[in-house]
């Protein structure tokens, strides 16, 4: 009897021993979401702390510029956050350096919810390192008024339409067609399927190149393109004023800029109609900016199963979906992406609205587009972009205004990378033929940039952060 007592004593003991010990601690960062976007995460801590009490979260929300040097320092310091909100550029760079988590075993249980192109856009080296929160597309806005005086009957199909339309337009009204962001060239030729680096080595000079420049040079002539701020690097607010100013007969933004326009100029807002943008030759939608929660190097590993149930609960379809519509973005799940909220138009539907469901039917084809592993690149993209307006403008042969960026490019990427092998699978963010690996011990994987402007989105962060911020 005394033994059964004491065994019965051993076992209440530690069961309140267990009932008592601190609960989990889950640690997970964000970028510039406080204070908007403060009661949806309170909500997120007080619903998964409910459902799991032996769970403690804590939310720390940093701004977007200093969030990765936050990161290293508590890699370094053996203290790194559980989940930690990142763009795909900031990812590929952690994940090369070997400062995250593969997260292929805790994503498993609901990979497929998730979008492919999400999926993909986080896959590097063959794996899996975050979870798909949310990213963002552009439409086509047009002026219906415009395009009926050029004699435009619909909206354009393909980028050598737009560029059509915007040379019929100049032509019978006189105004500017087309806005396009020349000073991410490197990112409309990738989307075009024109390479800009393979194996290591510039190649935007081929006939192929110069051709497409050509088509915008001969735009260009005929005032199809806007002139003001063309080669800005960021050229967007001149194209939204020329556009509610009735100077401008196509918009590439993201849906939210039709509010901005409905707010700011009902008159042209009534005359605006939107369509989904041409996905070019490679699939791949415009203005594509994925971000995800990854989950740094360093973290235990007997916390991984419990911090990847909660990234799963984070980026579930109802938490992706309620957190779409409030910021105004679309949702990488699939089921959240079909939501009748962004697919169906309802009747009586204004351009604001048609612009959610067409930006809806692109985000399949969402990719975020950068060029990663390169030293310099934007230094090396303005030599690029200089080329690029000296052709367009006539003050250079195309060819040779090329040529002489190439040669430039090669001298740099020579030093950084002296010898160039090609790999047979492509990097993570396109699909077209551009990836590459060096000689060097991490593979390095070339895509291409297509930044959309924080400005568009209404957040009224500096242009500057279009490169690395999220919302």
């Amino acid at each position: 009897m005394k033994l059964k007592t004491l065994l019965t004593a051993l076992v209440a003991a530690s069961l309140t021993a267990s009932a008592l010990a601190a609960p989990q601690k889950i640690e997970f960062w964000t970028f510039s979401m406080k204070p908007k976007f403060t009661p949806y995460f309170e909500g997120i801590v007080k619903n998964y702390e409910a459902a799991n009490p032996g769970v403690k979260l804590e939310w720390v929300d940093f701004p977007w510029d200093i969030i990765q040097t936050k990161l290293v320092t508590r890699i370094v310091a053996g203290t790194p956050p559980a989940l930690v909100n990142l763009n795909v550029p900031w990812a590929d760079e952690f994940a090369r350096d070997g400062l995250l988590t593969p997260v292929d075993e805790l994503i498993a249980p609901a990979r497929e919810r998730y979008l492919k192109s999400a999926l993909e856009d986080l896959s590097f080296g063959g794996k899996t390192y975050g979870f798909p929160l949310y990213s963002n597309v552009a439409v086509i806005a047009y002026n219906t008024e415009i395009f009926k005086a050029a004699g435009v009957t619909r909206a354009p199909r393909s980028l050598d339409e737009q560029l059509a339309f915007a040379r019929q337009i100049a032509q019978r009204t006189g105004k500017a067609g087309l806005c396009p962001a020349l000073s991410k060239i490197d990112g409309l030729m990738m989307q075009q399927g024109l390479p800009v680096i393979r194996n290591g080595r510039a190649v935007f000079d081929s006939p192929a190149h110069v051709a497409f420049i050509r088509k915008l040079a001969d735009t260009y002539k005929v005032g199809g393109l806007l002139k003001d701020g063309l080669f800005a690097e960021d050229n967007f607010p001149v194209a939204i004023d020329a556009y509610k100013g009735g100077r401008l007969g196509m918009l590439l933004a993201p849906p939210t800029a039709l509010k901005r326009i409905q707010s700011d100029t009902k008159d042209i807002y009534a005359i605006t109609d939107v369509a989904p943008a041409p996905l070019g030759p490679t699939g791949i939608a415009d203005g594509g900016w994925l971000i995800h929660f990854g989950v740094p190097a360093g973290v235990k590993k007997s916390m991984l199963p419990e911090i990847g149930k909660f990234a799963r609960y984070l980026t579930n379809d109802a938490n992706q979906l309620e957190f779409a519509k409030q910021a105004s973005v679309y949702p990488a799940t699939v089921q959240a992406a079909n939501d009748p909220f962004f697919m169906a138009i309802p009747p009586g539907a204004g351009a604001a609205e048609k612009a959610v469901s067409a930006g809806a039917v692109s985000m399949p084809h969402s990719r975020t587009m950068y060029v990663a592993g390169v030293d310099d690149y934007n230094e090396l993209r303005r030599t690029l972009v200089k080329a690029v307006e000296a052709g367009v403008t006539g003050r250079a042969d195309i060819q040779a205004a090329l040529t002489e960026a190439v040669t430039i490019w090669n001298r740099k990427l020579t030093k950084q990378f002296p010898t160039a092998q090609p790999v047979s699978t492509l990097g993570s963010g396109t699909k077209v033929d551009t990836a590459s690996s060096v000689s060097r011990s991490t593979p390095v994987e070339f895509v291409s940039t297509l930044v959309p402007d924080p400005k568009v989105d209404g957040y009224g962060r500096p242009a500057s952060s279009a490169m690395s911020g999220g919302i």
